[in-house]
C-alpha cells in the first residue's frame, strides 16, 4: 500500500506550479510600487526529517511541529539612488518536537538569523532583489544517549548570499520566489568540536493586500520554505543531515512615502461619514446646521445637507481626503477634513462650532450745565466696567458697549450726580446729552427727563403723573418733560398710547435736580 503524500509536500509544488502558469499574465498587471519599509511576521508549522551517520547503525528522525515563527524587517533609502538600496534583518525560530508514534522522543528550539545590505531593481510588474550579509544558524545534532537521543545544537557562521523575485499578477495578487546560500565561515558542534557545514534555503509565497490606509499596506501571505543543512565533525567524520519544510500564514506591513502608496484596492469608491454638529462650549446638538460637501452626482461641485434635531447628518462622500464646510446662524463657520475609505461606513466626525462674538456699539455723551448749556470738562462717566472723562468740549466716547439698554452714571464736583439710560445700537454711535445742575439748598427740586420707545429709540409724547405733588403734565415733541417739586420721595408714572406704562420712585432734596430717561415697551398684540 502506497503511503499518502503529506499536505506539506504538496503545497510547495502547487505554489511553484501556479507561479509558472500565471507568469505569462504578469504583463497585464500594474507595476510594483517601491515601499520605504516593510515588516513581515510568519506563523505556521514545520515538517522535519534527517539522519545522523556514525560508526554504528546511524539515527534517522522526522516529525511535524507547530509554533514555527519568523520576522523579517526591510528598509530602503531615499532619493534617486536610495530607493534601490537598503538593508534587511531576518529572524526565525525553529520548533523541534519529534515523536515516535505518540511518544515524544526529544524536542527544543533552534534559531536562525541574518542581517545585511540589499539592492532591488524594478522591471515593470517584476521586482528583483539581491542581498549579502552575515548569517547565523543553529543545526540539530544528537549524542550522549543510551536509550533515547538528546538534542544538541551545532552552530554555523556564514557569509550569506540571497535573492528574491516578486511578480505582480492581475487582481492585486503577487507571487514571490526566494533563496539563500550560506558560505560557511566557521562551524562547531556541541562542546566546541570543529565541523564543516553547507546547505541552502528556498521559499515561495502567494500574496494579496487586505488593507490599505493612506501610506500603509497590509498583505496576507501563504508562505512555504524548504531548508537543507548538513554538518560534519572534522575529527570523527560524524555527519548530521536535516531536511526542513515549513508552511504557514504571514502578515506583511509596508510603508510608502509617496502618493501611489495610498492607491485603493479595487472595490467601493465612496463611503458614508456620519457627522454630528454641536456647540463647542456646551456640547448641545445644533439642529438646522448647513453642511456643504463634495457632490457625487456632479464631480467638481458641492451639495448642501442639513442636520436633524440631534445635530446629525450622514454624508456619502468619494474616497480619499475630503472637506466639509459647516455653518449655522450665530456661529462661526468651520471647515473640517476627513479621510474617506471605500469600506462603507467610516468613523463618525464630531464638528464643534463656536458662537460669534456679539457686535458692539458706541455711545457719544455730552455733559453741559443746566441753565446756559455750557460744556463741562473733566466729568466722570461710568457705564458698566467702562469709565471715561469728558474733554474740553464736555464730550466723551464710550466704545465696545453691548447692544441694548445701558445706564450711564455722571458725577462732577459741585454738581448733583445723575444717572441716565441710553440705548446702544450694534455698529452705530448713539448720542446722549446730560444736563447737570449745581448743588443748591432752599429751592424746589427739579425733575427732568425724556421718554423714548424701547424698540426704536424715538421720543414719545407721553403723560407724566406725580400724584404726591399733584403734578400731571405731558412731554413735548422731543419726549422731554420738566417738573418742580419740594424735596421728598415721589412715585412718577409715565404712560403713552400703545405702550406699557412705567412707574418709577425718586427721592430728591430741595434744590436738587434729578434727570432720568425712560424707555417704554410697546404692548403685545
Amino acid at each position: 500500500m502506497r503511503r499518502p503524500i503529506p499536505l506539506t509536500d504538496i503545497l510547495p509544488r502547487l505554489l511553484f506550479l501556479l507561479l509558472a502558469l500565471l507568469c505569462h499574465r504578469a504583463a497585464r498587471a500594474e507595476p510594483l510600487e517601491p515601499e520605504r519599509a516593510s515588516l513581515r511576521l510568519r506563523y505556521g508549522l514545520s515538517v522535519r526529517q534527517g539522519e545522523q551517520v556514525d560508526v554504528g547503525p546511524g539515527l534517522t528522525y522526522k516529525g511535524v511541529t507547530p509554533n514555527d515563527g519568523a520576522l523579517t524587517l526591510t528598509g530602503w533609502g531615499t532619493g534617486p539612488v536610495g530607493r534601490f538600496l537598503g538593508g534587511q534583518l531576518d529572524l526565525q525560530r525553529e520548533a523541534f518536537d519529534l515523536k515516535d508514534a505518540s511518544v515524544r522522543v526529544t524536542g527544543g528550539s533552534l534559531a536562525r538569523g541574518s542581517v545585511g545590505p540589499r539592492g532591488r531593481l524594478f522591471l515593470g510588474p517584476v521586482r528583483l532583489e539581491l542581498g549579502a550579509g552575515y548569517g547565523f544558524a543553529q543545526l540539530p545534532l544528537f549524542g550522549g544517549f543510551a536509550s533515547a537521543p538528546v538534542l544538541q545544537r551545532g552552530v554555523r557562521h556564514a557569509a550569506l548570499v540571497s535573492g528574491r523575485v516578486r511578480v505582480a499578477l492581475p487582481a492585486d495578487f503577487q507571487l514571490e520566489a526566494r533563496g539563500e546560500v550560506p558560505l560557511t565561515l566557521s562551524a562547531h558542534a556541541a562542546g566546541g568540536l570543529e565541523a564543516s557545514s553547507k546547505g541552502y534555503v528556498v521559499g515561495a509565497a502567494l500574496l494579496h493586500p487586505v488593507m490599505i490606509r493612506e501610506q500603509w499596506t497590509g498583505t496576507l501571505l501563504l508562505d512555504v520554505q524548504q531548508a537543507h543543512d548538513t554538518m560534519t565533525l572534522t575529527d570523527t567524520g560524524l555527519r548530521s543531515e536535516q531536511r526542513l519544510r515549513r508552511i504557514g500564514l504571514a502578515l506583511e506591513l509596508a510603508w510608502r512615502d509617496d502618493a501611489r502608496g495610498s492607491r485603493p484596492v479595487e472595490g467601493p469608491t465612496q463611503g458614508f461619514v456620519p457627522m454630528r454638529v454641536v456647540d463647542a462650549e456646551t456640547g448641545a446638538p445644533l439642529a438646522g446646521a448647513r453642511v456643504r460637501v463634495p457632490s457625487l452626482r456632479t464631480p467638481g461641485t458641492s451639495e448642501e445637507l442639513v442636520t436633524d434635531a440631534q445635530g446629525e447628518v450622514r454624508a456619502l462622500l468619494p474616497s480619499g481626503a475630503q472637506s466639509a464646510q459647516v455653518s449655522v446662524e450665530g456661529y462661526e463657520e468651520v471647515t473640517e477634513r476627513a479621510t474617506v475609505s471605500g469600506s462603507g461606513e467610516n468613523a463618525p466626525l464630531r464638528i464643534r462650532l463656536r458662537k460669534k462674538a456679539p457686535p458692539t456699539g458706541s455711545l457719544k455723551v455730552k455733559v453741559v450745565q443746566g441753565k446756559n448749556s455750557v460744556p463741562l470738562p473733566g466729568v466722570r462717566l461710568t457705564a458698566g466696567t467702562t469709565e471715561v472723562r469728558t474733554d474740553l468740549k464736555g464730550e466723551a466716547l464710550l466704545e465696545g458697549l453691548v447692544p441694548g439698554p445701558v445706564a450711564v452714571s455722571v458725577s462732577a464736583q459741585g454738581f448733583r450726580a445723575a444717572e441716565e439710560a441710553a440705548v446702544v445700537v450694534a455698529g452705530q454711535a448713539s448720542e446722549l446729552v446730560v444736563v447737570l445742575s449745581q448743588e443748591r439748598k432752599g429751592e424746589l427740586a427739579t425733575l427732568l427727563g425724556q421718554v423714548r420707545s424701547a424698540r426704536s429709540g424715538q421720543p414719545l409724547v407721553a403723560t407724566v403723573s406725580i400724584p404726591q405733588a399733584k403734578v400731571r403734565t405731558r412731554t413735548d415733541k422731543a419726549g422731554s418733560f420738566t417738573a418742580r417739586v419740594r424735596g421728598g420721595t415721589y412715585r412718577i408714572t409715565l404712560s403713552a398710547k400703545g405702550y406699557l406704562p412705567q412707574t418709577k420712585s425718586v427721592t430728591v432734596r430741595d434744590g436738587e435736580q434729578a434727570i432720568f430717561n425712560v424707555d417704554l415697551f410697546p404692548k403685545a398684540r
